[in-house]
């Protein structure tokens, strides 16, 4: 038998190689990175939520006074969708633009498939969904609606589900086979669908309607079932105040079997029983909300406002249902972003030109960091979340 030799490596030698290496690129992982809207300025900050740092800036990406973003599975990539129907691909590791197209004329969001394969963007002009191959950018499918598209969402199965603004309807996109898309309509669901949401597991997608009070409701494991009206009380309401600001649903808010949902035209956050579908409180807050977003524990809900009271955010605490702390950050607070674990949330004031972060636990400012005109704030781990 043959005897094994090992053969030692000098320290020295191991040393040298180990050196030699650390002083190669800088290696990192992208899962606490972020994006950070600055929307007067075609520019977009990259942010470290560990370091509570800005990183980088990248410049170029167009109209993004209405701008989205989604990423990549591996976090590698950020889709940032203008205004001006631009669909750019952002290298979060490189700070640079890895692609980028003039998709439409007016889009307002988009989604990434369950398998990160695909890239969707809703359209106001010319309408309709334009579908692309994430990695290229290439057209695979032109969803032609001849309406405003709205609350585009990704589903489970490789599906994308929209509204549409001027029809009336809902449409799911099955994405299976690419080159056939399979589309399933949904017609005389409401007056003016204008946003939508999907639940965190993939389930339901819940439409607002402005014109005209209720929600609709389409439970996707059950699409026999049609689209079902709920909240007939919800909507613009009696008073028919002024709406300064289309409320926002999707960046949803679901928490200890609730739906928290901004109210149209009202001073209210309305809660509804996901078990059955009616609302079981209204939580009267400081002005019309705006976004409604839950803390990823379900413990607390934080709401902003359009103005005139845009510059006040309140936290609701779920077990009570009712307001625990009024917060001042200042004037033109435009979007909400938690961290992953949710000990931490970052808040754009775009009159102030800065971001303030604070600690959830406690209520309070941890650091505030210098944005021109920030706006919507997305952090990498949307990457992994369902209708994000």
């Amino acid at each position: 038998m043959r005897s094994l030799k090992i053969h030692w490596v000098p320290l020295a030698i191991v040393l040298a190689v180990f050196v030699a290496a650390c002083s190669g690129p800088e290696l990192r992982a992208t899962g606490d990175l972020g994006l950070v809207i600055e929307r007067a300025d075609s520019s977009a900050l990259i942010i470290d939520t560990s370091a509570r740092t800005r990183l980088a800036r990248v410049t170029g990406l167009g109209d993004l006074s209405h701008a989205s973003v989604v990423y990549s599975r591996d976090e590698r990539f950020a889709y940032v969708f203008g205004r001006d129907g631009g669909l750019t691909k952002v290298d979060m590791l490189t700070a640079t633009i890895a692609n980028r197209v003039i998709q439409g004329g007016n889009s307002i969001g988009g989604a990434i498939s369950q398998d990160g394969a695909l890239v969707a963007v809703s359209n106001y002009e010319p309408g309709g969904v334009k579908i692309f191959d994430s990695g290229t950018l290439d057209l695979v499918a032109d969803i032609q609606a001849d309406s405003k598209t709205v609350g585009l969402v990704d589903a489970p199965g490789r599906r994308f589900v929209f509204g549409l603004y001027d029809k009336g309807e809902i449409w799911v996109v099955d994405m299976s086979d690419r080159a056939n898309p399979q589309i399933t309509k949904f017609k005389n669901v409401g007056d003016q669908p204008y946003d939508g949401l999907i639940t965190p597991d993939g389930r339901y997608y819940l439409a607002g309607l402005f014109g005209e009070d209720g929600m609709a409701l389409l439970d996707l494991w059950n699409l026999e079932g049609g689209v079902r009206r709920i909240l007939g009380d919800y909507g613009k309401g009696q008073e028919k105040l002024p709406v300064y600001k289309m409320p926002h649903l999707e960046g949803w808010a679901i928490a200890d079997g609730h739906a928290f949902v901004p109210a149209v035209g009202r001073h209210q956050v309305l809660v509804v029983d996901m078990a059955t579908w009616l609302q079981v409180a209204t939580i009267p807050v400081y002005g019309q909300p705006v976004f409604v977003m839950a803390r990823p524990d379900g413990r607390q809900v934080w709401v902003n406002f359009a103005v005139p009271n845009n510059g006040t955010v309140q936290v609701i605490d779920v077990p009570q249902l009712k307001i625990v702390k009024t917060l001042t950050p200042g004037k033109g607070v435009l979007h909400m972003e938690f961290t992953p674990r949710g000990e931490e949330v970052w808040l754009s004031v775009r009159d102030l030109d800065k971001l303030v972060i604070y600690d959830t636990q406690k209520i309070e400012v941890l650091k505030e960091l210098p944005a021109l005109k920030p706006s919507g704030i997305f952090f990498t781990a949307r990457a992994h979340r369902i209708g994000l």
